[in-house]
C-alpha cells in the first residue's frame, strides 16, 4: 500500500509539472500573439517612412520651447512661441527673400499656413527642420541680440551651422544666404488644444 502511495505521489508530482510547464507555454503564446496585434494599432516604421500620419502631444511645450518629431524620416519642430517672438516676426519682412510665403506655394507651405505667422495658431510654428540648401539641420538661437555668426539685430530664429543659413522664428530664410526657400511646413492639424496631427490635414 505504502508503495502504491508512494507511485501515486510521484504521478501527481509529474502531473503538476506538466500542467505548470504547459501553463506557461500557452501564456507565452497568447504573449507572442496579442504583442503584435497590439502593436499593429500603431504606425509601422515603414508606414511612418511612408507618410503616415504622426501625432504629437504640445500640453508641456512651454512658450519659448521647441520639441522634435518625426515624420517621413524628417525632424519636424514645433516651437511655441512666445508674444515677444511674435511681435517681433513683422518686423523682419524686409530682410527676408520670402516674407508672405509665395514662391513655391504648394511645396513651402500648406494654405493654411501662407500668413505672417506660417501657422494655423500664431503661438505654434510647426515647420520640417532641414535646411533648403544642402538639407542640413539649423540650430536653434532663439535668444535675440549679437552672437557669434549673427547680426547685431538678431531677433531669434536658426542658423544653419554648414553654410550659415539664417531663418526666422516663422522658418522664413534671410536675404543673402545660400538657403533659396522658407523651411517647408508640412501638413498639420489640431486633434485638441493638445494633440497635434503632423502628416494629415483632412479632417474624416
Amino acid at each position: 500500500m505504502s508503495e502504491s502511495v508512494v507511485k501515486n505521489g510521484l504521478v501527481d508530482a509529474e502531473k503538476r509539472t506538466w500542467l505548470i510547464a504547459s501553463s506557461a507555454v500557452g501564456a507565452l503564446g497568447t504573449a507572442a500573439v496579442v504583442a503584435p496585434f497590439v502593436a499593429s494599432f500603431q504606425p509601422s516604421e515603414r508606414a511612418k517612412a511612408a507618410g503616415a500620419a504622426v501625432e504629437a502631444d504640445i500640453s508641456a511645450l512651454k512658450p519659448g520651447e521647441k520639441m522634435t518629431v518625426e515624420w517621413r524620416g524628417k525632424p519636424v519642430w514645433i516651437v511655441r512661441r512666445t508674444p515677444e517672438m511674435l511681435a517681433a516676426l513683422p518686423k523682419l519682412d524686409d530682410q527676408l527673400v520670402d516674407p508672405a510665403s509665395t514662391r513655391k506655394p504648394d511645396e513651402q507651405a500648406p494654405a493654411y499656413a501662407r500668413n505672417a505667422t506660417r501657422s494655423i495658431k500664431p503661438e505654434y510654428l510647426v515647420t520640417i527642420g532641414i535646411c533648403t540648401h544642402l538639407g542640413c539641420s539649423p540650430s536653434d538661437k532663439f535668444q535675440a541680440g549679437p552672437q557669434p555668426s549673427l547680426p547685431d539685430d538678431w531677433q531669434g530664429g536658426f542658423l544653419c551651422p554648414c553654410h550659415g543659413s539664417t531663418f526666422d522664428l516663422a522658418g522664413r530664410v534671410f536675404k543673402n544666404k545660400p538657403a533659396p526657400d522658407n523651411l517647408e511646413i508640412p501638413p498639420h492639424m489640431y486633434l485638441s488644444d493638445s494633440k497635434l496631427l503632423i502628416g494629415d490635414d483632412k479632417k474624416a
